[in-house]
């Protein structure tokens, strides 16, 4: 698995990452997963499970803003926004 670590922000250096996973699980994804696709999953998974930093959320709170089911999905609950409720 590459990490990468950043020395400065226009340099990302990749560093390899040796891990210990269980015999089972390692087999379950050299089954699942594409030739040379192991190191992209963990990196992706371990991402995820990560706090993403600000700009990323501002960036996924924007696109998410553009999708119609949502946009659709507002307005249904938009009367609940409007209502007086009692203090």
């Amino acid at each position: 698995m590459m990490y990468i670590i950043q020395h400065q922000e226009r340099w990302r250096v990749p560093v390899r990452l040796n891990i210990t996973i269980d015999e089972d699980l390692y087999r379950r994804l050299k089954k699942e997963l594409p030739p040379k696709g192991i190191s992209s999953f963990i990196e992706a998974s371990v991402r995820a499970r990560l706090f993403p930093g600000r700009p990323t959320l501002d960036a996924a709170y924007k696109a998410a803003r553009k999708e119609r089911w949502r946009q659709a999905l507002a307005a249904d609950w938009a009367i609940t926004e409007r209502e007086h409720w009692p203090r």
